[in-house]
């Protein structure tokens, strides 16, 4: 029995992004692999990946340079490659609909308007994976181009308030493999 499973955290490469609301999912999965004593310093498949056991199954974490917006050609990669089935492709990523510091946890479903997430459903040719949406905000005014604020930074408060949410975003992952998706759910849905 194949016991992998591939962590995702959806960012954009480059020191410009990584503060931004759109790079949530690698900030929450450098927390996770610090957590787990993991380097993520392994460049293959077009990303940026570390492999570490945990409770006797092996974790690969990734964070794809592509750029967001194409994802999921690390995603698809790296998963080829070790043989991981979507149902064990866990990804962290940033979600404008959640208030800053709340996350949902979600079995699958469509891309909600994300183009990282839009990018690996496009490349698995499937969205039956599971996720775990960190809240960034909803934009200030319906005009507010959304690029720029996806790509704009927190206030204090709201850095504040993503600071527990980005070690529970890694959290929840590992309490999906452990335990599935609706103990995770259960656990961190309106969690603040």
């Amino acid at each position: 029995m194949n016991d992998t499973w591939l962590i995702v955290g959806l960012g954009n490469p480059g020191r410009e992004y990584e503060k931004t609301r759109h790079n949530c999912g690698f900030r929450a999965i450098d927390l996770l692999a610090a957590s787990l004593g993991c380097k993520i310093d392994r460049v293959k498949f077009q990303g940026l990946y570390g492999q570490v056991n945990y409770n006797g199954k092996k974790l690969l974490l990734l964070k794809p340079q592509t750029f967001m917006n194409l994802s999921g050609r690390s995603v698809l990669q790296l998963s080829a490659y070790f043989n991981i089935p979507p149902a064990r492709i866990i990804v962290l990523f940033d979600d404008i609909s959640l208030a800053p510091g709340r996350l949902r946890v979600r079995p699958d479903g469509s891309a909600g308007g994300h183009n990282g997430i839009k990018s690996i459903i496009a490349e698995l040719g499937s969205q039956d994976f599971p996720r775990v949406k960190i809240g960034v905000g909803a934009k200030p005014t319906p005009d507010y181009d959304l690029a720029a604020w996806v790509l704009s930074t927190f206030s204090a408060s709201e850095e504040k308030a993503l600071k527990n949410a980005l070690t529970w975003a890694g959290e929840a992952a590992l309490t999906i493999i452990d335990h599935g998706v609706p103990e995770a759910a259960n656990r961190y849905n309106g969690k603040v």
